[in-house]
């Protein structure tokens, strides 16, 4: 019987053990099991802090761009009144639900859906006839709509309004065509001339950027070169108003290209005309390698920077003269004044630079941010980088899939977490001396411009990898470089020279500008020139780079410890990419190069023709140093009239059949034969001939055993308005396999059949 005032202790052994031994609940939990529920709750709390009030926004245009991406993935063309249905019907349903729980996942929807519709209007809107088979004599006769020098040939693209070619009926509305340099036609004048026109240019491998797909959205269904004279005559009509608006721009670019011109010369003139009309075509390729290989190679091209630049000159020199003036700078919003003369001055020079749609980008980022400063809104936040990023996706849908555009939001958007995150921290106030005389002489100022140049650096690191096979190891110490003397020098004077180009008092300022240009050229030689200066990086298929795409936006917009996962999906898509296999053999969509990889691991080329571009992007896409002219690439061919034939590094035998008559041993000795004829249905290797090279183009082969898996540039049941299905017979599978050989049969009827007969 227990005693009063004591507790009755428990019935079996478990109330004799200590309290602090006790085992886990269910015996399997691991010993700090504990812990598990504050881990769970700070993820949860940090969830919370993400999807507060004003964390939706930023990511609205993350997912109307993946709607983009998605057109861009189908096979097919949708069907734009479903897309549209569906995309309204979505957008109806989030609004309906603003005050539920479930509006966030709603609108990410409707995002999508509306990404996809409007990208299938923007394509439905443009379509234009896209030229397929390659015409040889063409009559055309059209107005120029524009113009570009360039270093050996010029172009101009003409608006087509008659054209007459044999054995065709197509209509084109507009093409592209190069002529001898320093003949070509002023822009809105109607010529008459003679072409030869060409498909527009497919990937030349796959997985290569189709410039095709560009030239669809720019209204051009071909491209070609002028044979024979060019022909000025009296139009049919005037052309419109959007012609004689071209020509008006054209002529204002000729013009300060000739008032530069005749203070500049070579390369200095070349580069400060690109900086301020967008004709960059003329850069000498010395130069322009240096200053890509540098990681300058982003001043060349009109981009956010020089729109920032020519903006902010003008805002602040606006600011302080209207200062200076007291009535006004007491009594009236002269920063609103500043902002609204800056966003003129950003128009200006939109229209000046071409208005190209990466231009465009960059004013509309540039024209929110002036925007925000007149109505009194913080100017640089995730907001404004969003509001811009939408409107420059549904305007110009088809940017999503442009390097520029790409590269360009991803350093902004480390640029606005910089600002957001870094900069309040780094302009704290100095607690101590040494910190506030390192202040004081610009020790924060240049601490800011290498976080910027490293973090936008890395930020658009995978998109150069991706698009240009290779990275800029030293960019951080070119930007360091060159970058201060391109804001406070260059860009300033060629502003003021073209403000005093009008009063003739021009000169001085290009002489300014040429200085600058000096240093800049000078900084990108220097560095390009330095060891390991070229980073190449072998080419990776899209899944990786989507996996990099989201690592950067998650580091980017996420504001807790959870953005550190991007940087975990980040690490794990470099490896990613690192990993992938490259593919043994490259054929050419015509079937006249073939690129075969060898036992030394390096491909060896088979060559009909003297295709250097197409060369220049295997040899990059393969992380291959060799210059398109090294006679190393065709070591180990053999060649004669009726073909070529190179080993595999399993010594089985790749040949390209030049003539009908070469097909036959080929057929019998090689593994593999590549022929831009049709081949003999009997013929006992695995083939790749004319039906299949028209219906797939360019072609991948990596080796599966004893044969090869197919990458093509136009899958099966592939067919899009700007890369419409090849003309070839056929379905085609994504393999080759040995043929089996035909085994003898025996002919002997057998006894039963031969008393049916009787």
């Amino acid at each position: 019987m227990a005693e009063p005032g004591r507790p009755i202790r428990s019935q079996g052994v478990a109330g004799t053990w200590p309290v602090g031994r006790a085992a886990p609940a269910g015996g399997f939990a691991p010993a700090g099991f504990g812990a598990w529920p504050a881990i769970v709750e700070t993820l949860r709390e940090w969830a919370r802090a993400e999807a507060g009030a004003g964390r939706l926004l930023p990511w609205v245009p993350v997912a109307f761009g993946g709607g983009i991406a998605l057109y861009f993935a189908a096979d097919h063309e949708p069907v734009l009144w479903v897309v549209a249905a569906t995309a309204i019907a979505l957008t109806f349903g989030a609004i309906l639900l603003r005050r539920s729980r479930l509006f966030a996942p709603a609108i990410m929807i409707a995002a999508v859906a509306s990404g996809f519709a409007v990208a299938t209007w923007k394509t439905a809107r443009i379509a234009h006839p896209v030229l397929a088979k390659p015409l040889y004599s063409v009559s055309l006769s059209g107005f120029v709509e524009a113009r570009d020098i360039r270093e050996r040939t010029d172009r101009f693209v003409l608006r087509v309004t008659a054209m007459e070619a044999q054995r065709s009926e197509v209509k084109l509305e507009r093409v592209r065509l190069s002529v001898r340099k320093g003949t070509a036609p002023e822009v809105g004048s109607f010529v008459q001339l003679k072409a030869r026109l060409m498909p527009p240019l497919s990937p030349v491998r796959p997985g290569s950027y189709d410039f095709s797909r560009d030239m669809f959205f720019q209204g051009i269904g071909a491209s070609g070169f002028v044979m024979g004279a060019i022909t000025a005559s009296i139009p049919p009509d005037a052309g419109g108003l959007r012609l004689r608006y071209a020509a008006f721009m054209q002529g204002l670019r000729d013009t300060i290209d000739a008032r530069i011109r005749a203070t500049l010369e070579g390369d200095n003139r070349a580069i400060a005309t690109a900086l301020l009309t967008g004709r960059r075509d003329a850069i000498s390729t010395p130069v322009n390698d240096a200053m890509f290989i540098s990681g300058l190679g982003h001043v060349l091209s009109i981009s956010g920077y020089h729109m920032a630049v020519v903006a902010g000159v003008v805002f602040f020199a606006v600011r302080a003269l209207l200062a200076l003036i007291p009535g006004l700078a007491a009594g009236f919003a002269i920063k609103k004044w500043s902002a609204a003369a800056a966003l003129v001055a950003a128009a200006f020079y939109l229209l000046l630079s071409g208005a190209e749609v990466a231009t465009q980008r960059s004013f509309f980022m540039t024209a929110v941010v002036l925007i925000a400063v007149m109505v009194d809104r913080r100017a640089i936040t995730f907001r404004t980088l969003a509001v811009a990023a939408l409107i420059v996706l549904a305007v110009a849908p088809e940017a999503l899939v442009h390097p520029s555009f790409q590269m360009s939001f991803a350093a902004t958007l480390g640029l606005v977490a910089l600002v957001q995150i870094g900069m309040p921290n780094l302009f704290a106030s100095p607690d101590h001396s040494a910190t506030a005389r390192i202040a004081l002489w610009g020790g924060r100022e240049i601490a800011m411009l290498f976080l910027a140049s490293l973090i936008a650096g890395l930020a658009t690191t995978p998109y150069a990898a991706f698009h240009f096979h290779r990275v800029t190891p030293y960019g951080v110490l070119a930007n360091l470089g060159a970058m201060p003397v391109v804001s406070a020098l260059v860009m300033p004077a060629g502003l003021l020279g073209l403000l005093a180009a009008p009063f003739g008092l021009d000169g001085v300022f290009w002489w300014l500008m040429g200085i600058g240009i000096d240093w800049m050229v000078a900084v990108s030689r220097w560095v390009a020139a330095l060891p390991g200066a070229v980073g190449r990086i072998p080419a990776f298929g899209i899944a990786p780079l989507i996996a990099a795409s989201l690592g950067v936006i998650v580091m980017g917009l996420l504001r807790t410890p959870l953005r550190w996962g991007g940087a975990v999906v980040l690490l794990v898509s470099i490896g990613w990419g690192l990993s992938v296999r490259q593919p043994d053999i490259l054929i050419a969509g015509d079937g006249a190069s073939v690129a075969v990889r060898g036992a030394d691991g390096r491909l060896h080329l088979i060559r009909a023709g003297k295709d250097n571009f197409l060369l220049k992007e295997w040899l990059s896409a393969d992380a291959d140093p060799r210059d398109a002219g090294s006679s190393a690439l065709a070591s180990g061919i053999s060649c004669d009239e009726s073909g070529c034939v190179t080993p595999l590094a399993d010594g089985r035998l790749v040949a390209l059949a030049s003539r009908i008559d070469a097909l036959a041993e080929d057929c019998s000795r090689a593994a593999l034969v590549v022929t831009s004829r049709p081949a003999p249905p009997d013929c006992a290797a695995m083939v790749v001939d004319r039906q299949r090279l028209a219906r797939q183009g360019a072609l991948a082969l990596t080796q599966r055993g004893d044969g090869f898996s197919v990458q093509a540039v136009r899958a099966s049941g592939t067919n899009r308005p700007w890369s419409p299905a090849g003309v070839g017979e056929g379905d085609f599978d994504g393999s080759l396999v040995p043929k089996a050989a035909p085994r003898s049969r025996d002919a002997t009827p057998s006894e039963t059949d031969l008393q049916a007969d009787d």
